[in-house]
């Protein structure tokens, strides 16, 4: 049985690729000369040239004023740093207690009673329980240990399972400072 070779041996490869690199120069080395131009008719030489047309220069009442050079004025632009809410102190100056109390703190979880808020869940966790309650106007705030919430200040005092106990602490008509538990609990289902 004869078998061919069918893979080429390095010198017939090695001719085949210098006729590859000789069949590529050749037509590279040729130098072509254009034919000269054939003489133009009479007729055609004997015509003024037209010049080409040129762009008309636009009028400067169309240009651009340049950019000033400030590009970057934002003294009309609001601060993005300000806040949204500025509380004002009222021109009058409030009683002592509770309107006191709410004027310097001026947040909207101050402006109910403890009582007003519902609570919707709890979270006991590795570190510190946390509780989720809803004021009367559907806005939900997450509570912790020590945080204060309604009117009169009080503060968180425990999270648990079954609700959350907050201290109110306040005087009453006599002058006395009174302490008051006051414990929000999950709704039935």
């Amino acid at each position: 049985m004869i078998r061919r070779n069918l893979l080429p041996n390095s010198r017939s490869v090695a001719v085949v690729v210098a006729v590859g690199i000789v069949a590529a120069m050749l037509p590279g080395c040729k130098k072509h000369e254009q034919p000269a131009p054939a003489a133009q008719p009479a007729a055609k030489a004997a015509a003024p040239q037209q010049p080409k047309p040129v762009q008309k220069p636009v009028s400067s009442a169309l240009k651009l004023p340049p950019p000033p050079v400030n590009q970057f004025d934002f003294s009309n632009k609001k601060d993005p740093f300000k806040p949204f809410l500025v509380v004002k102190p009222h021109p009058a100056a409030p009683a002592a207690g509770t309107a006191a109390r709410i004027s310097r703190s001026g947040l909207p979880i101050h402006s109910f009673d403890v009582s007003q808020f519902r609570l919707i869940g709890v979270v006991t966790g590795d570190r510190q329980n946390k509780a989720m309650v809803v004021d009367p106007n559907g806005k939900g705030y997450v509570l912790r240990v020590g945080m204060s919430i309604g009117k009169n200040e009080g503060t968180v005092t425990s999270i648990s399972n079954s609700g959350v106990d907050v201290l109110e602490q306040f005087r009453d008509d006599n002058g006395r400072v009174r302490k008051e538990t006051i414990k929000i609990t999950l709704p039935r289902k």
